[in-house]
């Protein structure tokens, strides 16, 4: 049973509408003007509006303006005897479902009226997957307690009301994604589509047909027209996830958008404009990409309106132990596993790693130890840690605060030896393990820095074939 609102002036017409739908089940409320549908409509909640177009009071109009503003997601159909195109594209604009000219059928009106009772169910179906899907996003579900991550979240919320455009930067892997949904989820927007899209994961020649669409024949193999990521993320938010990898041709295209709000498919002639809160992120320093050409300085002080920094795992605290059993948790449930704890000298890895993938590479070792381990509690090896994790002992020797390295001796002492492999890890950690900014930091040369990393056995994922290279 639907409760349905019937706003109709002719006593006759109002009457038989009311008594045919609820003979259908539906609990149905009449009002013979528009002022006082108008006031209906801000006390009871319906699942849809049946209205009239010429009413006293107030008109058919202002009573779908009443219900896109206290009931926004209510569809309206609106009924006229005095129906124009023009009257017909208004209503349509102001969000009616449909436009129907009297003289009507009374089954006809009752099959209208129950499709859009359909479409209202199915919407409001996709709205809830939507609100489900944004669960992830919400701040209170990010787990992290440092002080970076905070501040991050902070930010978040302060921006997500503005249609600013917000660029986050961080490591890869350090969740900056997350930061991105949360911004949508706070916002006025969370009832639309949040749309990521990782640039760096689509070929340059595809990236232009996912982000403006195109239109058929608009290339070989375009056999239909297709709808982008702008399109789809009307209303809502676009996520642009690696964004310094862009070519400088799509760059002038999304700059474009940004400053008029319009798009062109690929083959297309014709702009069509988008409401899309852009959110972009990147790993890369776009400031020296500017210096280098190959990012354009006019996007990125668009993109740049805000700046949210993500710091990396291995900066943030007791984050990782706050991540892990959060992982444990969540995986042993998909991966039907009992829960395990950690032992202690597992959670002394998990602070002393150094983590170079960072979120990521946390989540995969815990799924690792939740499929391998054995015992009662996960152990260390469990985790499988590679590169990256510091002698035992050693996980708090020294930290960066802020721009200077404070160096902590542990109660046994420590070898010169370590202390300069550590000092080398930190700085390399600090550069986002680059050999010659790591060298400038520590004040060596180049050659002296890949002596150092070979002498003291230090390698890395990103190095090719994970050694150490000249630059």
């Amino acid at each position: 049973m639907a409760s349905l609102l019937v706003v109709e002036d002719h006593g006759a017409l109002r009457d038989a509408l009311a008594i045919s739908l609820g003979a259908r089940g539906h609990k149905v409320v009449t009002a013979d003007r528009g002022d006082k549908a108008i006031a209906v409509v801000e006390t009871q909640a319906f699942d849809l509006v049946v209205t009239d177009l010429k009413l006293p009071g107030a008109d058919g109009l202002q009573v779908l303006e009443a219900v896109r503003s206290h009931q926004p997601a209510v569809p309206v159909l609106v009924m006229t005897a005095h129906g124009t195109m023009e009257t017909a594209v208004r209503a349509l604009r102001l969000g009616a479902l449909d436009f129907i000219e009297k003289p009507f059928d009374i089954d006809e009106m009752e099959a209208r009226i129950e499709k859009a009772l359909e479409q209202g169910h199915l919407a409001e179906t996709v709205r809830d997957l939507r609100q489900s899907l944004l669960e992830p996003y919400r701040p209170e579900n990010i787990v992290g307690a440092s002080p970076g991550l905070l501040a991050a979240l902070d930010m978040a919320r302060k921006v997500a009301g503005a249609r600013t455009s917000v660029l986050i930067t961080g490591e890869t892997g350090t969740g900056k994604e997350l930061i991105a949904g949360a911004i949508h989820a706070l916002s006025p927007r969370s009832a639309n589509e949040f749309i990521p899209v990782n640039c760096a994961a689509i070929p340059d020649t595809l990236l232009e047909s996912e982000l403006f669409g195109h239109e058929r024949g608009a290339f070989t193999g375009a056999a239909r027209r297709r709808l982008g990521r702008f399109e789809r993320a009307d209303g809502g938010t676009l996520f642009l996830d690696e964004i310094g990898d862009m070519s400088l041709a799509t760059q002038a295209k999304i700059l474009r958008v940004l400053q008029d709000g319009r798009i062109e498919r690929l083959g297309g002639d014709e702009p069509i404009s988008v409401d899309v809160r852009v959110v972009a992120a990147t790993h890369r320093d776009l400031l020296e990409r500017i210096r280098e050409g190959s990012f354009r300085e006019d996007l990125y002080y668009r993109l740049n309106v805000v700046n949210i920094h993500l710091p990396p795992l291995r900066e943030r605290g007791d984050d990782p132990v706050l991540l892990a059993r959060h992982f444990a948790t969540q995986l042993s449930a998909e991966l039907k596993r009992p829960i395990l704890s950690f032992s202690q000298e597992a959670l002394g890895a998990l602070r002393g790693h150094t983590w170079p993938g960072n979120i990521r590479e946390l989540r995969n070792a815990v799924e690792r130890a939740v499929l391998l381990a054995e015992g009662p509690a996960i152990a260390p090896e469990d985790l499988g840690l590679g590169p990256g994790v510091r002698p035992a002992g050693q996980a708090d020797e020294g930290q960066w605060e802020g721009d200077a390295f404070q160096f902590r001796f542990p109660p046994g002492g420590v070898s010169l030896k370590t202390a300069e492999r550590e000092l080398i890890l930190a700085a390399l950690q600090r550069t986002h393990w680059i050999q010659k900014d790591a060298a400038q930091l520590l004040g060596i040369t180049k050659r002296a820095i890949h002596y150092k990393i070979e002498q003291h056995g230090i390698t890395h994922p990103t190095w090719t074939k994970n050694r150490p290279q000249g630059e």
